[in-house]
């Protein structure tokens, strides 16, 4: 189904701390999905509040809360009820209990104004249809000073124009 690795065979694939994945929980390991590795462009700093834009089972925000600590905030926000779910149990298991998920219909995020240290993300851009919005919206609840540190999927060729003037091709 997926053309790269996924399970605990993608994290390693992608880099991840070996540490992290050696102290994550089995299930956690084996819904990560992901493209890349957002922290390959810098670790989290204590008490880092963080955003995990499309936090699917929720093993980047697992990764964010070991560097930012148990007094910082850990937020992820997913279009599917079944991400969230997962999410919340999985990182629930794994005995985190200063995170929030929350399920979106769009790419409008549910924070105020510079809100989040970092926001990450992971292979979850390339699905919204309005890539505008979507980056206007990360911006907007990352505080000044903030990162944004992305993995996601992009296009290398030039798209035959009947793909290339379609919303729902560049968002599939």
């Amino acid at each position: 189904m997926f053309s790269y690795p996924t399970g605990r065979e993608g994290t390693e694939a992608l880099g991840y701390d070996p540490d992290i994945i050696n102290s994550a929980p089995a299930k956690l390991l084996e819904s990560f999905c992901g493209v890349g590795n957002p922290f390959s462009l810098g670790k989290i700093c204590p008490e880092d509040s963080v955003l995990d834009f499309g936090c699917g089972a929720g093993f980047d925000l697992f990764v964010a809360s070991r560097w930012a600590g148990k007094s910082s905030r850990l937020c992820g926000v997913d279009l599917t009820k079944d991400m969230t779910e997962r999410a919340r149990e999985n990182l629930a298991s794994a005995g985190l209990t200063n995170f929030e998920i929350i399920k979106i219909n769009s790419e409008a995020i549910p924070y105020g104004d510079n809100f989040f240290d970092v926001v990450i993300s992971n292979g979850a851009i390339n699905l919204s249809p309005d890539k505008a919005a979507c980056f206007r919206e990360l911006f907007r609840v990352l505080k000044p000073g903030g990162r944004i540190q992305f993995a996601d999927v992009i296009v290398e060729n030039e798209l035959p124009a009947h793909l290339a003037e379609s919303p729902e091709a560049w968002s599939q």
